[in-house]
């Protein structure tokens, strides 16, 4: 559980009300603090000779392909459910038509069928068929998942293994995306947002009037759900979410033990860890997901 990490920072910046700016030291120290034996860790992994990248493909799911599938099955539903007040909606814009007509010619009789077709086409807009704000958020958020996926490719040249869209066998944690390579493993929530994320004094971190805490607990518990399924005692896997459009405060910070990151930091981020893992370790647990995971979609 995400409660048994062992907290890398001093005792009086633990989540209750902890935030930071989020450096590369930081990464390294949740990375070294979360294994019981951090020289463990980095066992095997060839320290004190350089480490060869060598370019590891797995793919298991398509980026952003179960938000996706999320967003056609309720504009579905939604668009059913529009269909059947169809009659009543035609019925208004004609009724709306037909009043503006009138309207019209009443103040002049040239201007009955211009203002009459003028008012229907405005209701009939107002009518028309529209995807909720609910419906249309699974779609923002496949965008997102695309373009963190996009930012990530490029790290496969230099040893990473980049995986998307993966469902976490018997649990209901479904992870946007897993990268493993030199720096460790990675979970990564991506999240599409406008304007910006602020700090409230007690340290907790806002988009608007929305707490992002319940996002840091879900992308905290995938990556404790995604170390289950790998079952390897002497791996981390360290969550991150990855903010596309809002401005992160120093663009970068850890709140609740969870670092935030600007979506097109985190490429530079990830490459310029130390490494803890060898080439042929990076190798052996991305086979381990492709046998232990599946499509989420």
């Amino acid at each position: 559980m995400a409660s048994s990490r062992p907290w890398p920072f001093d005792d009086d910046d633990r989540p209750s009300g902890s935030v930071r700016p989020l450096s590369q030291a930081d990464l390294q120290a949740i990375l070294a603090h979360l294994g019981d034996d951090p020289d463990e860790l980095l066992a095997g992994t060839g320290m004190d000779r350089p480490v060869v990248a060598m370019r590891v493909r797995a793919s298991v799911g398509q980026p952003g392909g179960s938000a996706q599938a999320r967003w056609r099955r309720a504009r579905a539903a939604e668009w059913t459910a529009w269909t059947r007040t169809l009659p009543w909606r035609l019925a208004a814009t004609l009724g709306i038509g037909a009043g503006g007509a009138l309207l019209g010619s009443l103040i002049a009789p040239r201007l009955g069928l211009v203002a009459g077709s003028l008012a229907a086409t405005a209701a009939g807009w107002r009518l028309r068929f529209r995807a909720s704000p609910d419906a249309s958020a699974w779609r923002r958020g496949a965008a997102g998942e695309r373009r963190t996926a996009r930012l990530l490719g490029p790290l496969e040249r230099h040893g990473w293994a980049v995986l998307h869209d993966l469902a976490v066998p018997g649990s209901r944690a479904n992870l946007d995306h897993l990268t493993i390579g030199p720096g460790g493993v990675f979970v990564i929530g991506s999240k599409q947002y406008r304007g910006r994320l602020r700090l409230d004094p007690s340290g907790r971190l806002w988009h608007g009037r929305y707490p992002l805490a319940p996002t840091l607990r879900a992308v905290s518990f995938e990556a404790d759900q995604a170390a289950k399924v790998l079952t390897d005692p002497g791996v981390a896997v360290v969550p991150i979410v990855a903010v596309h459009g809002a401005q992160v405060p120093w663009g970068k910070v850890v709140v609740a033990g969870v670092p935030v990151v600007s979506a097109r930091r985190l490429p530079s981020l990830l490459r310029q860890l130390p490494a803890v893992l060898g080439p042929e370790r990076v190798a052996e647990l991305a086979d381990q997901v492709r046998v232990r995971f599946h499509a989420a979609a």
